[in-house]
């Protein structure tokens, strides 16, 4: 990345430094895409602005923009949308679609987590850290509190970058849990490994993730066994065409762009 952290920040830097307090009004939930976030922040109402603002330490607060922002002044509210858009460009958005990937592996491993073992099962493999006791999600903190769901519910948010775990109590609509995603493994060098991927039965194997799947669902889609499928898949990760998403005992395989431009350059592949 060209440029220091302060330059490509802006006054993100001072707002969000590491290891401490995110004001909410960056986090929006339920914005469908990137510009749509940066819209919702800037038009946070002053009463919101001013409130989340005043949680943040005497270092966040530095500055003339903070207190600008705080009042509701529009320049600043420009100011917080421009540098958003700038860091994005900037840091976040070479990065796009490798976070794709890994963000779809992670909501399909959950969608077939609930599936097949239902909300106990979803919840108590969402994070190492959290630790699920009916009814209730114990999550580490620095201080003990608990978060009531008055019927509004708990909405999950996988994310890319989140160090820890990351709660939005909502009082009016679905409280949030922002967790760190599980990122597949690294593959080892391509040079020592393309060489076992011939065969009919691997090419099958990797059609079969065009849609990301554990690997007792390619067991299933190809008609191999379990061991068989797992060890496809093993080579096909080694060979940097698939990445390998584990929690606990759960194994969920999905494509690497290479991946998807092997299958786009053989349409007949697995055929």
């Amino acid at each position: 990345m060209r440029g220091s952290l302060a330059e490509r920040a802006g006054v993100l830097a001072p707002l969000v430094p590491p290891k401490n307090f995110i004001p909410t009004f960056l986090l929006q939930p339920d914005a469908g895409d990137f510009a749509t976030g940066v819209k919702q922040a800037s038009q946070t109402t002053s009463s919101n602005l001013a409130f989340d603002l005043s949680e943040l330490s005497p270092a966040q607060q530095a500055g003339r923009w903070a207190q600008e922002l705080a009042d509701g002044a529009s320049w600043a509210r420009q100011t917080l949308a421009s540098d958003l858009n700038r860091y994005f460009t900037s840091s976040v958005e070479p990065l796009w679609p490798q976070i794709q990937v890994e963000a779809a592996a992670d909501r399909t491993l959950r969608a077939e987590t609930l599936l097949r073992g239902g909300v106990d099962a979803l919840l108590a493999t969402l994070h190492p850290d959290c630790r699920w006791q009916p009814p209730t999600l114990y999550i580490p903190f620095g201080d003990d509190h608990d978060i009531a769901l008055p019927g509004h519910g708990l909405l999950l948010i996988p994310s890319y970058f989140a160090p820890r775990l990351i709660v939005t109590y909502r009082p009016d609509a679905a409280s949030v849990l922002t967790y760190p995603i599980f990122v597949g493994g690294q593959s080892t060098d391509q040079a020592d490994v393309l060489g076992p991927l011939l065969g009919r039965t691997r090419a099958a194997v990797l059609a079969a993730l065009r849609d990301p799947a554990t690997t007792t669902s390619v067991a299933e889609r190809v008609g191999i066994s379990l061991g068989s499928a797992s060890q496809h898949a093993t080579v096909l990760r080694n060979a940097g065409l698939v990445s390998t998403t584990r929690i606990g005992g759960a194994v969920l395989h999905t494509l690497t762009p290479l991946g998807q431009a092997l299958l786009r350059s053989g349409p007949n592949v697995g055929s």
